[in-house]
């Protein structure tokens, strides 16, 4: 980075209330600015394409495009791009998933400002962001898959729509949220049942209540 020069942040959050902490957070060094702020998956790629980016901070949940889809998108159109992922999920039910999606790292948001910020600088300068907590979940990825829950097995597309049909969303809505037909949201419900083992709905709806899949 040239001298006198600060790091753009383009922060990627539906909450207003998130951005402007993180605005107020990252006011306070000296080499960072947040340069840009996006309510949504569909408006971050934009900004993304448009300007120039040191780091993208961006929330896994969002409306019109969730922070996966988003991630993986940019990882094929702005590959030297860093994105952080930064969520309120524990680090145990999203971060491998982003990493292996091409995150530069995963944080999550009960961490403290100055983690953050050392999150930010360490992916700007091309490396990875790996918290304690992200180690020991990518250490529990590679067990054996008898010792994972059955949601670890699943495929990113699986694993979106096991969260929604949890949370009581219809299919209809669920093809909308995901940008896919009703017809793939069955196919996708028809090998989470399979796959976990179960026989409806109301035993996904209770498995994903349980372990914390559920907003």
């Amino acid at each position: 980075m040239p001298p006198n020069s600060r790091l753009r942040v383009l922060i990627a959050d539906d909450h207003a209330v998130v951005r402007q902490g993180l605005r107020h957070i990252l006011s306070e060094t000296d080499d960072m600015e947040v340069a840009g702020e996006a309510g949504n998956g569909v408006q971050a790629l934009q900004m993304a394409r448009e300007q120039n980016w040191d780091v993208v901070l961006m929330d896994v949940s969002m409306p019109d495009r969730n922070g996966i889809d988003a991630l993986k998108m940019l990882r094929k159109e702005l590959p030297r791009l860093p994105v952080l992922i930064f969520s309120m999920y524990p680090e145990d039910l999203y971060a491998v998933r982003a990493l292996r999606a091409g995150a530069a790292g995963y944080l999550s948001k009960r961490s403290a400002p100055e983690q953050l910020v050392a999150a930010i600088r360490q992916v700007a300068g091309g490396k990875k962001y790996v918290s304690p907590a992200v180690a020991e979940a990518l250490a529990n990825a590679v067990m054996d898959d008898g010792d994972r829950p059955p949601h670890e097995k699943l495929s990113d597309r699986e694993f979106q729509t096991l969260r929604l049909i949890a949370a009581g969303r219809t299919p209809a809505q669920i093809a909308e949220s995901l940008h896919i037909s009703v017809k793939t949201v069955s196919v996708y419900r028809a090998r989470l049942l399979e796959k976990m083992n179960m026989r409806n709905n109301a035993e996904l709806t209770h498995y994903g209540i349980r372990h914390g899949l559920v907003e």
